[in-house]
């Protein structure tokens, strides 16, 4: 019941993040089937391209030894053993080019389904895997059902197919009876290839359907409730309320720092109680006009604040100053289309500087 509880909560597909860490523990998708018939193609491939060389010389080798035995001389468990290593080499000769068919498929099988990869986690020992429980729900799943029904239909295709096959090679079969012993071999070999090449055809169907339901098996397992969904985003992007307080806090010090640098700003451009603007120019330094400073409502009353304080010009201008806020940035130079009116209001504050001085 929970298991199903649990399954059923899992509407989300999976994230890319999700996809990633299960592909590098090595859970991929993966059609038992596609090994099968890559045997099937490897017997194929030896019977059509090799057998008949292969075993016409082990035949021819075998022939040669039984008919002449006596030149094998057996006296004692060393003879003994040269005569089997013997046959050994010659049986090895037969085995060796059919083994090397089989593993080359079964290496294509494998890659071709998935790339390589060295995961030591899928060989590590489980002790989930020695449940009874575990291995019950293994054996009667859905996974467990659906490979018996696999396994049935190979089981029944392959039993019609091949009686099927004998049924009409009958005649063929018993009219070798009367012909040459030689002739048997080619007409076995015959019919081989014919029975592996139908049966192979009925497991490129299995393995095709096999491919697409292990694909979608796969993406099914890996599907994710909405609560896990939102703690991955938490993991990569942060917990929104950390994030929340860290932004708070940035802004803090970002408030503290530009209200320690007003009293260094040249003039402040502010509408009377929305807007303002703290403004530093050193003519020495080159370059436009810096913000040091700008806020809204109570930042800025508090930099208007500062600057009458500590004796900074402050200029009203309602346009200006809102069209200011949206432009600038703390910390950087002010944009061209400011520098005329800025300009200006530094010229006048320049022209001034003399006659207060004078009054002073």
């Amino acid at each position: 019941m929970a298991e199903g509880a649990e399954k059923d909560s899992r509407t989300e597909e999976a994230t890319e993040k999700r996809i990633r860490d299960t592909v590098e523990k090595g859970n991929l998708p993966f059609s038992r089937e596609a090994p099968i018939l890559g045997s099937l193609l490897a017997s194929m491939a030896f019977t059509a391209f090799a057998a008949r060389d292969v075993a016409g010389s082990l035949v021819a080798n075998l022939r040669s030894t039984f008919e002449n035995p006596v030149q094998w001389d057996i006296e004692n468990g060393a003879d003994a053993l040269h005569f089997l290593n013997a046959m050994a080499l010659q049986a090895g000769r037969f085995v060796l080019p059919a083994a090397g068919f089989f593993f080359v498929a079964g290496v294509l099988a494998s890659v071709l389904q998935n790339p390589p990869q060295l995961n030591m986690e899928r060989i590590r020992p489980k002790w989930s895997n020695l449940s009874p429980a575990s291995g019950w729900s293994r054996l009667f799943g859905v996974k467990g059902f659906t490979e018996f029904g696999k396994s049935l239909f190979k089981f029944g295709a392959v039993s019609l197919i091949v009686g099927w096959m004998l049924h009409r090679e009958l005649p063929t079969t018993m009219k070798t009876m009367f012909t040459d012993p030689l002739t048997l071999p080619e007409t076995l070999l015959s019919l081989a290839m014919q029975l592996l090449s139908i049966v192979a055809i009925a497991t490129i169907v299995l393995v095709a359907a096999d491919l697409l339901f292990s694909r979608l098996n796969w993406k099914r397992d890996l599907r994710m409730s909405k609560q896990e969904v939102k703690e991955e985003m938490k993991e990569q992007e942060g917990d929104p309320m950390i994030k929340a307080r860290q932004r708070q806090i940035a802004r803090e010090r970002t408030r503290k720092r530009m209200m320690a640098a007003v009293p260094k700003a040249t003039l402040v451009i502010a509408n009377p109680t929305h807007y303002a603007i703290a403004l530093r120019y050193t003519r020495e330094d080159g370059g436009a006009p810096v913000v040091v400073a700008k806020g809204t409502d109570l930042i800025a009353l508090k930099i208007r604040e500062i600057a009458e304080a500590n004796d900074v010009p402050v200029f009203e201008d309602k346009l200006l100053a809102r069209s200011m806020y949206d432009h600038v940035e703390i910390d950087q130079m002010i944009p061209q289309q400011f520098y005329k009116a800025v300009a200006e209001l530094i010229y006048f504050l320049q022209s001034k500087m003399p006659a207060r001085a004078g009054a002073a």
